[in-house]
Formats: C-alpha cells, sequence, structure tokens
C-alpha cells in the first residue's frame, strides 16, 4: 500500500477518490499491524484532507471520522474516542438518518467506549436500544446483531450473571447456526465465550 500510494500521488495527485481511499486503507492496516497511534495519526492527516475535498457531510468523511474515534481509543485515549463518537453520532444522524448502518455502527461502538470508561449499566442500556433499533431496521437475522447479543451476553455475565450468560449464548449460539451455518469462523468465538461462562458458573 505505500509503494501504490506514492504511484498514486505521482500519476493521479493527492486529490484523487483513490488516492484518499489507498491513503484510508494504509491507515486502516496499520492500525491492524499494532501501530495504534500511527493509525490515528495517520487518519488524523487523512481527514483533513478529505475535509477540504469532499466536505464535512461526505460519507467518507464520516466514515474516517469513525475510524480516526476508534484508534484513538485504541491507542489509550478512550475519553477523546467516546467524545469524538457522539459529536459524530450526531452529524450521522443528521446526514444518514438514525437507522443506517453506519449510524447503527457508531451507536455500538460508543456504548461500548462508555463500558470501558466506567459507566458499565449506561453501556448496557444504550447497547439495549441500539439493538431493539437494528433488529427493526436490519432485521433480526442480519450478522451485526449478533455481535450486539454476543457483547451483551459477555457484559452480564462480567456482571456476576453467569447463568443469564449463558441462556443468552446458548440461544445466540443457536440462530448463528442456523443462520451462518455451522463452519462460520464467528461460531467458535461464540462457543468459547459460552464455555467460559458455563465453566466460570458452574453450568451445564
Amino acid at each position: 500500500l505505500t509503494e501504490l500510494l506514492e504511484d498514486q500521488l505521482r500519476v493521479l495527485g493527492p486529490d484523487h477518490p483513490y488516492t484518499l481511499t489507498a491513503r484510508f486503507n494504509l491507515a486502516r492496516w496499520r492500525g491492524q499491524a499494532g501501530d495504534a497511534a500511527g493509525a490515528a495519526s495517520s487518519f488524523a492527516e487523512l481527514l483533513e484532507d478529505e475535509l477540504r475535498v469532499l466536505g464535512s457531510d461526505h460519507p467518507e468523511s464520516l466514515n474516517t471520522r469513525h475510524h480516526l474515534a476508534r484508534w484513538r481509543g485504541e491507542s489509550g485515549d478512550a475519553a477523546g474516542a467516546a467524545n469524538a463518537l457522539a459529536q459524530l453520532l450526531e452529524d450521522m444522524v443528521r446526514v444518514l438518518g438514525p437507522d443506517h448502518p453506519d449510524t447503527l455502527a457508531t451507536r455500538f461502538n460508543l456504548a461500548r467506549l462508555r463500558s470501558d470508561l466506567g459507566d458499565a449499566a449506561g453501556a448496557r442500556a444504550s447497547l439495549d436500544r441500539v439493538l431493539e433499533d437494528m433488529v427493526r431496521a436490519l432485521g433480526a437475522n442480519h450478522p451485526a446483531i449478533f455481535s450486539v447479543r454476543h457483547l451483551l451476553a459477555r457484559w452480564r455475565g462480567e456482571a456476576g450473571d453467569a447463568a443469564g450468560a449463558v441462556d443468552t449464548l446458548a440461544q445466540l449460539l443457536e440462530d448463528m447456526v442456523r443462520v451462518l451455518g455451522q463452519d462460520h469462523p464467528t461460531i467458535a468465538a461464540t462457543r468459547e465465550e459460552l464455555l467460559r461462562w458455563r465453566e466460570e458458573g458452574g453450568v451445564q
């Protein structure tokens, strides 16, 4: 990607959509490779150019803000990331609407950050509302809904309700196998989570 970006800058120029996309992907892979601070810095620089070239309400600008907030959180600034996501959410609701998948994903990530900041009860309540809206907007079998249900089950167990976590995860696993199939990669993680809470709670 670094080599590609050099050629795109030379051939297409810094403001071409393909160049901006390459910068976005390079920043994302920096984060995936373990350089959270570098990813946040790269996304911040990209955002400046996207705001200039595309405008503040362009979906790509909004998406870059989302990833910038994410990697700010990953690099240790959870409070700053939560504030950034809260501001982004207002703009996403205005531009994309409350039921857009990106808006719902932002609400999901904001709830996770609030939990990390110590507001576990508030985060669970927020995520419950997100789940209701996702089911209504996307349908009960959408893969993103399985991720929300998985996280809610984990939080339930961490709050001391191992039996409740087991019941929730067992139902989730049934639904995931039915919709995604036995061999889907996310099935294994759900099985591991279910086994964890069965062992911790002594639940069969």
